[in-house]
């Protein structure tokens, strides 16, 4: 069964990877004809995930997200991108709304450091330098490289939870080997940018990532034998494995059925650089 998944997680991949590739070399012949531009630029806003500790919800328990961004402009439709991104996530059972939540009484926090290359397509023509052409939607579809360190609180404490194997990852009682904290990503999303004046340009993003672990928030199958753990782990992930407040009563841990997502929305300045008159107006060009 786990080696099925890892197939279709494969697939996903390859087929991401072709798909852009396939884009990109059609845009290069699109934009042929076009002078190609870079933009650089600055990114803040907020980041938050969606997983067992948090079902649904989007924008709550957001976290400061900030970052960096670097635009080649193949033509005024279609742009290459690459982005570094920092932020933070979070989910707490004390913040849930079923009883069973509740009882289980887990929470994280986990850092986000993103890596990514990917592709932004235009609704509308657009050019930073160009006035007469100001403004477009856009979508973009990347791949990234992330790095999560899921933790929780406990005494006052933060403790990071990968090496303790909290649903048994490399005991006797599971199969299971620990989670990589090192990930690949796909962030999709959408934006609205606009020319403030010419070579500088706002933008107004929002994106969600597609991950391929259900371990960001440390979360995912069934309870394992408490007595193994403590013997094999060690007491302290015997202790955090189970925190439920009335006894887990045979019930799963979390849902290893969906994985979990994480997001970043927030606001880019981006200008084009080597011109020491960075916001014109009225010249031609």
């Amino acid at each position: 069964m786990n080696v099925q998944k890892k197939g279709k997680n494969g697939n996903w991949r390859i087929q991401g990877i072709v798909f852009a590739l396939f884009i990109i070399a059609s845009s290069i012949s699109w934009g042929q004809a076009y002078k190609a531009s870079t933009e650089i630029g600055v990114y803040g806003g907020g980041s938050y995930y969606i997983g067992d500790l948090n079902p649904n919800k989007h924008f709550v328990n957001s976290k400061p997200g900030f970052g960096l961004v670097y635009r080649y402009n193949l033509s005024t439709r279609h742009s290459l991108r690459a982005t570094a991104f920092y932020g933070n996530v979070y989910g707490d059972d004390a913040e849930g709304k079923t009883a069973a939540q509740l009882n289980r009484n887990l929470n994280f926090k986990s850092s986000i450091m993103e890596l990514a290359v990917g592709y932004e397509i235009n609704l509308f023509k657009y050019y930073i330098k160009d006035m007469r052409d100001p403004i477009t939607p856009y979508f973009f579809y990347q791949l990234a490289y992330t790095r999560i360190n899921p933790m929780t609180d406990y005494s006052g404490n933060d403790i990071a939870l990968q090496p303790l194997g909290t649903e048994g990852q490399g005991t006797s009682a599971s199969t299971k080997n620990n989670y990589s904290l090192n990930q690949i990503t796909i962030p999709l999303g959408i934006g609205l940018k606009f020319n403030l004046c010419r070579r500088v340009a706002m933008s107004f993003e929002y994106g969600i990532r597609k991950t391929f672990t259900d371990y960001l928030d440390d979360v995912s199958g069934n309870y394992v034998d408490s007595d193994v753990l403590r013997g094999e782990n060690g007491p302290l992930a015997a202790e955090l494995a189970d925190r439920s407040l009335e006894g887990s009563g045979g019930m799963n841990r979390g849902n290893p059925n969906n994985k979990d997502w994480y997001s970043f929305y927030g606001m880019m300045i981006t200008f084009k650089p080597f011109k020491k008159d960075i916001c014109e107006f009225n010249q031609s060009f």
